[in-house]
């Protein structure tokens, strides 16, 4: 799902069912979900974008010490007998007009049990055909590999 308001925040909401749970229901298991997704971004940009930790949380960076693309603060996970969820605050970076959004990557359910990667309301610097056509795609391109990685992983 995607769609964008009035005020020009974007929400991306990709999913994918799989038979059962890929990491476990747990503040780990959150971790994990984290992990991956981050790893999927420096893969799938080949290196270009990587991830650094910060005192505040994390910042996507040019080839790790360039200009930052995105900062989030730190992780906030939870997770409980039926979802365990890691949610970062979009604090920022050259991607962003303001502040304000977040990224959510969860798992919920058992049998079968859904994985998600979720944007809301995220306003971009550059709005309309441009963030559309790369921002957006780059988003649901990291998903679609993150999801297929973590099913892997748990095969």
């Amino acid at each position: 799902m995607r769609a964008r308001s009035d005020d020009g925040a974007f929400e991306s909401d990709e999913r994918v069912r799989v038979a059962g749970p890929v990491v476990e229901f747990s503040e780990h298991g959150a971790r994990v979900l984290a992990d991956r997704y981050w790893l999927e971004v420096s893969r799938a940009s080949r290196g270009v974008v990587r991830r650094r930790d910060t005192s505040r949380g994390l910042e996507l960076r040019l080839l790790g010490r360039g200009p930052c693309l995105l900062s989030f603060g730190r992780a906030e996970c939870t997770s409980d007998v039926d979802e365990v969820r890691c949610r970062y605050p979009i604090a920022g970076g050259l991607l962003t007009r303001q502040p304000g959004g977040e990224l959510n990557l969860s798992q919920s359910g058992s049998h079968p049990a859904e994985l998600r990667a979720a944007v809301r309301a995220f306003v971009p610097r550059w709005s309309g055909s441009w963030y559309e056509q790369v921002q957006l795609r780059f988003h649901v391109a990291i998903s679609r590999r993150y999801f297929k990685r973590l099913i892997a992983e748990a095969s």
